[in-house]
């Protein structure tokens, strides 16, 4: 059965998380990459202990409160409005800059966001950001009370798209997603924006870890899970490629 339906993950898909890095440092002077990489990777974290514990809360407090942990385990002060103007970047992160021509080039599908983030957070991002003139929907997983990689959130694909398994290609940068939505039975393009070269080069050039580069290495690399995806590309310009052209009427 031929694809017809490209979903993406929003969050270091479509969107840099990595901007947050602007206001974090704004924010905190030389804390800014210390933040944005504890901040995510506890973001993370959460999103996994809430789904394994059945303790589900929205991602923006999921979000808020890991945001809350990093600036404390930091040792950062901070007023509620300073912690808020943080907290806004989330529906004005950066998009990358191919994921606009990309989702121009595959017009003529089904489109769509399957992401953790919370249904208001999402409308305000996509709207924010000028997708929701290319998209066909923005699907959160709020509905089903658990997060990625979880079967029950990629069933909302099929569920609000109509479209099955075997029809979809699911697109994210992030590895555990791609292999969890790979072991939902969907077809999957993993993109590779980190090589293994790269990141070994990386390693080899300092002694100590940089934040960074500690955050590519535990979640930009393919895990070894089992599952593996059906494609991997280098960004977001390379899935017309991988489509058949849309057949005309």
């Amino acid at each position: 059965m031929a694809i017809n339906t490209v979903v993406f993950d929003a969050y270091g898909t479509l969107y840099d998380i990595q901007s947050v890095a602007s206001v974090t440092d704004q924010a905190f002077p030389g804390h800014g990459d210390m933040i944005t990489q504890i901040w995510r990777m506890k973001q993370l974290e959460y999103t996994w202990l809430r789904s394994l514990m059945r303790r589900y809360e929205d991602f923006e407090v999921v979000t808020r409160q890991s945001l809350i942990y990093t600036l404390r385990i930091l040792g950062l002060r901070y007023e509620d409005a300073l912690l808020e103007q943080i907290m806004d970047k989330y529906v004005h992160l950066d998009l990358y800059p191919d994921a606009l021509p990309a989702l121009t080039d595959l017009q003529g599908r089904k489109l769509a966001i399957l992401s953790n983030g919370a249904p208001a957070m999402l409308t305000a991002l996509v709207r924010n950001t000028g997708l929701d003139r290319l998209l066909d929907k923005t699907i959160s997983v709020d509905c089903r009370k658990t997060f990625k990689p979880s079967p029950e959130a990629y069933s909302l694909i099929e569920t609000e798209l109509s479209a099955a398994p075997s029809q979809v290609l699911f697109v994210s940068s992030n590895p555990w997603d791609a292999i969890g939505a790979k072991a939902a039975g969907l077809n999957v393009a993993w993109i590779e924006r980190v090589t293994p070269e790269a990141m070994a080069a990386a390693c080899e050039s300092s002694r100590l870890v940089a934040p960074l580069t500690m955050f590519k290495a535990l979640r930009m690399q393919m895990d070894e899970l089992g599952p593996a995806p059906d494609h991997r590309i280098q960004g977001l310009c390379d899935l017309a490629g991988l489509l058949p052209p849309i057949a005309s009427a």
